[in-house]
């Protein structure tokens, strides 16, 4: 194939299935191909086992069938030039995508660009088809006040909004938000349509109504693959004023991007802000200068590991003066906790945040209005000993407690997996003993190539095998007696060859005895009257007979 020199520095490291399926080399011609599946067809054909007087022709009809439509899955493929770049790529998750090339998708990184955008979009269609909820709920506790023989909540805000997508190219959006603070409160409520005008261009409108009403719309832009415009338009239904908006994102590099917002109407601004991401950096600041104030804020948050992360946070301006401290933990694939330690003009305070999907619960808890040293340092240093101590006596046994059950789990479940993986190999042999031993009993008369032992699978079991019989009977369950196969694979002129790079668990009659442990194969053949044996990794070829493999 043309491309295949191409597409060899994308790959990963890949099973190529359909290539062990067909015994054909990563390289294979049309031609080599089609000759393969002509060869493997008549094996399998459906037809061959037609007997209705015999039972188990019936079993072997069955097992046929069902080989036979792997067979022509995998010719389908790999004779089609465009399906088999993909595969080669991407294996059948790349098939599955919808991904289609012609003319305009040669190169292996457009191929690539063009699966990854068709990813995200699917991925992004089954997020939209249904409505994502989001919300925070904000509960101000006043440590102070409580102690002074008043309540302990000195205020409580919470905000709701629903998306649901409506059509391909409109959403709509409704909300609101309610806040109470001693005796007073207020709220309001909203509501957007946003319409995709373009593949590049989309609409929003906008009303609200309560503590502030009004009207509004605005339209966004992509002016480039790199810079995106957003213009927008409000009016007030109590004063009639109006608020023009502009903002310009552009971004810098792979992981950084940087913006310019623009307000004019009863409170100008200009704000000009970057935001930085990567693996395990997040990082964002932004400056903002108004008719009556000014302010800066930044933050940055470090991951620590898989599951944890740190975070520092700062304010300053005419109305502001706030430094935070703190980090969270991931404690499930949705759920996570952050424990934050904040100190300025308004005092010292601890932040707890949950978060869970779009929904997050954020607790304020003031220690002290005042900015003391004392109270300070110790608002730091509690919060990290409290989480040492419960990751060390609470969390850690816990996860491991947890781990183990899904490791028990998963044992259980790649043991029934195995087992019909067994099941599928042995009755894909059985197909092939007829021809297998036809083969071998030619290649026992001209003193050629016979296969009198193989056996595949995981490679500690081949390095205990001489240890004991228990090691002996544990061996059993993790290795794969393919002798019979391999007689099958042996050419007429007395030559078996195994290719480089493809897992040899999808060999016809093969499997997979020890999921996700690295895989060997063991030979013991006989060639002109000389006894031979070879050990060979799993992607590693294979080409007997070699005198280096004489005993």
């Amino acid at each position: 194939m043309g491309a295949s020199n191409m597409l060899k520095e994308m790959e990963s490291e890949s099973h190529r299935e359909l290539y062990a399926l067909l015994h054909l080399s990563p390289e294979a011609s049309d031609e080599e191909i089609r000759k393969a599946y002509r060869q493997w067809a008549q094996i399998y054909h459906p037809d061959k086992y037609q007997s209705p007087h015999v039972q188990i022709n019936f079993q072997m009809k069955d097992t046929a069938t069902e080989n036979f439509q792997r067979i022509r899955e995998a010719y389908e493929i790999l004779s089609d030039e465009h399906k088999r770049q993909i595969y080669d790529i991407y294996g059948m998750e790349g098939l599955k995508s919808g991904l289609e090339l012609g003319t305009k998708l040669n190169k292996a990184d457009e191929i690539k660009e063009e699966f990854e955008r068709l990813k995200r979009q699917k991925e992004q269609e089954k997020f939209s088809s249904h409505v994502r909820p989001a919300g925070t709920v904000i509960a101000n506790l006043s440590l102070p006040q409580y102690l002074n023989g008043g309540g302990i909540m000195r205020g409580m805000a919470m905000s709701s909004e629903v998306h649901s997508q409506i059509s391909k190219r409109n959403t709509i959006a409704v909300g609101g938000n309610l806040a109470v603070t001693g005796n007073s409160g207020g709220g309001v409520a909203t509501a957007a349509l946003r319409h995709q005008v373009s593949s590049v261009a989309s609409m929003e409108f906008m009303a609200s109504v309560g503590l502030q009403s009004l009207i509004g719309a605005q339209m966004t832009q992509h002016l480039s693959s790199h810079s995106t415009a957003t213009s927008g338009i409000t009016v007030s239904l109590r004063d009639g004023s109006v608020n023009l908006s502009n903002a310009w994102t552009r971004q810098l590099s792979e992981t950084c991007s940087g913006n310019i917002q623009l307000a004019l109407g009863v409170e100008s601004s200009i704000a000009v802000g970057w935001q930085k991401k990567d693996e395990k950096t997040s990082a964002a600041g932004e400056l903002k200068f108004g008719t009556g104030s000014f302010g800066a804020l930044a933050h940055y948050t470090r991951k620590i590991s898989q599951k944890s992360h740190g975070r520092i946070a700062g304010k300053l301006g005419s109305t502001a003066l706030e430094f935070e401290i703190g980090g969270g933990r991931k404690i499930s694939d949705f759920s996570s906790v952050r424990m934050l330690t904040s100190v300025g003009i308004q005092g010292i305070f601890w932040k707890i945040e949950y978060h869970r999907g779009g929904q997050k619960l954020v607790v304020p808890i003031l220690l002290s209005r005042q900015l003391n040293a004392l109270i300070a340092t110790g608002a730091m240093i509690v919060p990290s000993s409290l989480y040492f101590f419960l990751k060390t006596f609470v969390i850690k046994p816990f996860y491991l407690k947890r781990e183990r059950q899904k490791a028990l789990e998963k044992s259980e479940r790649s043991s029934a997996q195995v087992r019909e993986a067994r099941e599928a190999a042995s009755k894909a042999q059985q197909l092939l003993e007829n021809v297998a031993t036809r083969k071998k009993n030619k290649q026992m008369e001209r003193n050629g190539l016979v296969i009198t032992k193989a056996i595949y699978g995981n490679n500690k079991a081949f390095k205990k095998r001489n240890e004991s019989r228990e090691v002996e009977n544990d061996l059993a369950s993790q290795v794969l007696d393919v002798t019979l196969p391999l007689n099958f694979l042996v050419d007429d002129s007395g030559q078996l060859k195994l290719h480089r790079g493809v897992k040899k668990s999808g060999i016809m009659g093969f499997c997979d005895p020890s999921p996700e442990e690295s895989k060997q194969l063991y030979v013991e053949y006989t060639y002109g009257g000389q006894i031979y044996e070879v050990l060979v990794d799993d992607y590693d070829e294979l080409l007997i007979p070699q005198e280096v493999h004489i005993i």
